[in-house]
């Protein structure tokens, strides 16, 4: 299967990132300022300019513009960035902020997650309730209460307003933006692979990570409702001192301490701080949880060069003393199926399906054996039985439409997505899919809808209105399709104006 992502009109690969940044951003009005003057958003008549958040006579932004503002900053984000396709992992990102987001202050408790194929410790807080985590997050976490620690800590952020409430405060000055934002967030989803990047300057990156910086002040009420936020909701809150403790000597020990560090900096009295804080709270039972370190096996699985590396990886930690025995079993048996070698594959699994026949990780491992083994009626019935079990899970679901996608059973996986885009409406690897599945299915103007629906999402109006309009072309005896089509494109002209009027 295609990756989404490569869909998407991207940067020329011949030119240094550094160059393709400066004209992606430039091409989002946010041309990269070659002083340390933090960056403005700015207009032009090709452009997409990002708001202020609000200006000197306007006040605090109104909740209702933030998520207006962030669900559009989200469709710009994702068409420069490289978001992860694992819906297994996804699934479980989402489960972990939305269910901390139960236990904040937060009044809107509706996230959108993002997950960033890269792998720097970073993780950040859109305002309009947007939640993005890199991969390597999971690398540097030691366990799922010190993870929850960094994003409870950024819901923090976003349930004190510290966005809206720091316009207030820098009336007289240079307001952050949205745009600045975008540009920092970018620029660190994009480091670390390429050496291009170095030509960007320290006064540029400077001027980038500015926009994210929050006040002493601020950062010590995140960090309060935060660790709260950890407490209420059954975790250790000891972790946020931890995580900050691994940051901190991240600093002295690494090249280059972790994104999250540069825009959020430790110290030894935040340390201090957040440790007396915890030892406040009631005490909890130190935790680990095992789906954590399964994700973080599926991470460290692409994070190697070949699969091959993998299988000696995994094959050595299972054979040593492990604690997380589970999950070095696991990754063994991912890394067994992309080495293309499923009868091992299933030698490894076996014992964690013999306990847990119904587990969904389980389960979607062992319908990749039969995919590899070109079984297709055995992974698709295996999945079925699987969701059946667990209806709507948003891993089963995706995976068995997978399988009959590559089992060339068309029909049946239109069915399903085309239902399950009714549910998931913002999910671009659903329509993604399902526009592949539309047009070997025959159903071509159903790949038009499916595809602007996609790019849609990924803040390509351009390419949204070509399908919409292919769609109405091919729809012209079909009145109630060419109708909805037709309002569909005037939903994304309007989005497209007040993109560029933002």
């Amino acid at each position: 299967m295609t990756d989404p992502q490569k869909s998407l009109p991207r940067r020329s690969n011949k030119a240094p990132l550094s160059l393709r940044l400066r004209n992606s951003l430039k091409a989002l009005g946010l041309g990269l300022l070659l002083g340390s003057t933090p960056i403005a958003a700015t207009a032009d008549s090709e452009g997409i300019r990002l708001p202020e958040l609000g200006d000197s006579t306007s006040g605090l932004v109104s909740p209702q513009r933030e998520k207006e503002l962030g669900q559009m900053w989200l469709r710009i984000f994702r068409s420069q960035v490289k978001t992860s396709s694992d819906a297994l992992l996804q699934q479980y990102v989402e489960k972990t902020v939305k269910g901390l987001a139960e236990y904040s202050p937060l009044e809107d408790k509706n996230i959108d997650v993002v997950v960033v194929n890269n792998e720097t410790m970073n993780a950040f807080a859109v305002p309009g309730g947007i939640m993005g985590i890199h991969t390597g997050l999971f690398l540097f976490a030691k366990n799922e209460d010190q993870f929850a620690s960094v994003v409870a800590h950024e819901l923090g952020h976003l349930s004190q307003r510290h966005y809206a409430r720091s316009l207030e405060a820098q009336r007289n000055n240079t307001l952050p933006t949205l745009a600045g934002m975008l540009g920092a967030l970018v620029l660190a989803a994009t480091a670390g692979g390429e050496a291009g990047l170095a030509a960007i300057t320290a006064t540029q990156a400077a001027a980038l990570d500015s926009q994210l910086r929050f006040s002493r002040k601020n950062e010590q009420e995140a960090d309060r409702v935060g660790i709260e936020t950890l407490a209420r909701s059954g975790r250790d809150p000891d972790a946020a001192g931890e995580m900050f403790e691994q940051m901190l000597k991240a600093t002295r020990y690494y090249r280059r301490p972790p994104e999250f560090l540069l825009t959020h900096p430790v110290t030894e009295k935040r340390i201090a701080d957040a440790k007396l804080r915890s030892q406040r709270m009631e005490d909890v039972e130190p935790s680990d949880s095992r789906d954590y370190h399964m994700m973080r096996a599926r991470i460290r699985l692409a994070t190697e060069a070949t699969p091959q590396q993998a299988v000696k990886r995994f094959q050595a930690e299972l054979n040593g003393i492990h604690d997380n025995e589970d999950a070095a079993r696991y990754g063994l048996a991912l890394a067994q199926i992309a080495a293309g070698r499923p009868d091992s594959a299933l030698d490894t699994l076996q014992p964690l399906l013999d306990k847990e026949p119904s587990k969904a990780a389980f389960v979607l491992a062992r319908a990749d054996i039969d995919l590899v083994r070109q079984d297709y009626s055995g992974a698709t019935q295996r999945l079925q039985v699987a969701l059946d079990r667990n209806p709507g899970d948003h891993a089963l679901v995706m995976g068995l439409a997978n399988a009959h996608f590559k089992a060339g059973n068309y029909l049946a996986a239109e069915r399903m997505l085309a239902k399950y885009s009714r549910v998931r409406k913002k999910d671009p690897a659903v329509w993604y899919l399902l526009a592949e599945t539309h047009g070997l299915a025959g159903d071509i103007v159903g790949v038009h809808e499916a595809r602007a629906e996609y790019y849609i999402l990924n803040g390509v109006f351009d390419k949204a209105l070509q399908h919409l309009r292919h769609g109405i072309r091919m729809t012209k005896d079909d009145y109630q399709t060419n109708a909805i089509l037709k309002q569909r494109l005037k939903d994304v002209i309007k989005m497209q104006e007040k993109a560029k009027e933002l």
